[in-house]
């Protein structure tokens, strides 16, 4: 299992198991030999999402326990990387949706959150004032173009540039080759991210016009630690592609890469002024929010309680 992100949130990835439900809990049963079967017992009601990778299987009385402790179950490959679908629970809160639509669809805070996914990823950046998203993707375009150049001068392979062309997919060079697989692996790591939150990976703050938009914003945060310097170092393999998706799943153990994507994501959309370094706000904001009880909106009352009949007179 992953570190804990904060009190009430963890990861726990599955592969080569059966997930069944006994009388004591969920447990996956993996299969030593012929005569022994041992049992590890899942602690679902601590989890906040499993990953079910290659070779699982998931009985319905063991999902349907998942879904009462409101674990949400994702569909994914190898490693933890390409996540396939997602099981999200009832009780998972809409807190975080709500943050991600109400910035998203406000023009001016949905800039907010594109400059400070840019001042995330180069912290050094010197914006000016009133910067425009035609002026961020300029001078990300321009820094992404001096990383490549650095990194190509790194290993000695002259120049380099970003070519994405799959009708022309074995005519492209092993740094390409090995870093469009390796990008693939990091889109399933930030969609299952995404998934465990309740988010939607189609609402993007720069990216636009696809379901996996937001899933393009967040993992250009984690590009040039992860993805580029490993397709780079793969320049003279024969299977770059292969290989690039081997050591990405070899790595993501020790980059705790999930973790880390849920603490970007939920700082990217809390306002800054809402929080405090000496606030003590774990209960307030925490990641889960298990939700008691549905509620109703109401545009000048704001949150009003369910199960009541509003009809004048009513009862």
């Amino acid at each position: 299992m992953l570190p804990r992100v904060a009190d009430s949130l963890s990861f726990l990835y599955l592969d080569m198991v059966r997930v069944v439900q006994d009388d004591t809990g969920v447990c996956a049963q993996i299969q030593v030999d012929e005569h022994r079967t041992d049992l590890v017992y899942i602690p679902t009601a601590a989890l906040s999402c499993l990953l079910l990778g290659p070779g699982v299987s998931v009985t319905t009385p063991a999902l349907t326990t998942l879904a009462r402790h409101g674990t949400s179950v994702v569909c994914v490959g190898s490693g933890g990387v390409r996540a396939y679908a997602g099981i999200l629970p009832d009780s998972l809160t809409t807190h975080w949706l709500e943050q991600q639509v109400t910035t998203w669809a406000d023009p001016a805070r949905r800039l907010e959150v594109a400059v400070r996914m840019y001042r995330r990823r180069f912290k050094d950046a010197d914006l000016p004032e009133s910067v425009t998203l035609d002026q961020l993707r300029g001078m990300e375009g321009q820094r992404m173009k001096a990383f490549y150049k650095i990194l190509a001068q790194q290993h000695g392979i002259g120049r380099f540039r970003r070519n994405y062309r799959p009708d022309q997919w074995d005519t492209q060079d092993p740094v390409n080759l090995a870093l469009s697989a390796a990008n693939t692996c990091l889109y399933g790591v930030v969609h299952a991210a995404l998934l465990a939150l309740g988010l939607s990976p189609a609402l993007g703050y720069v990216h636009a016009g696809t379901q996996h938009a937001f899933v393009y914003d967040i993992a250009d945060l984690y590009k040039a630690d992860t993805t580029l310097p490993l397709a780079f170092a793969l320049h003279n393999s024969d299977n770059p592609e292969q290989e690039a998706r081997r050591r990405f799943r070899e790595d993501l153990r020790l980059l705790r890469l999930l973790p880390r994507i849920v603490q970007d994501v939920q700082s990217l959309l809390t306002p800054p002024h809402t929080t405090t370094p000496d606030d003590d706000t774990d209960e307030e904001h925490s990641e889960r929010r298990d939700v008691q009880m549905v509620h109703l909106w109401d545009p000048k009352a704001g949150v009003l309680p369910a199960g009541v009949n509003y009809a004048e007179g009513g009862n």
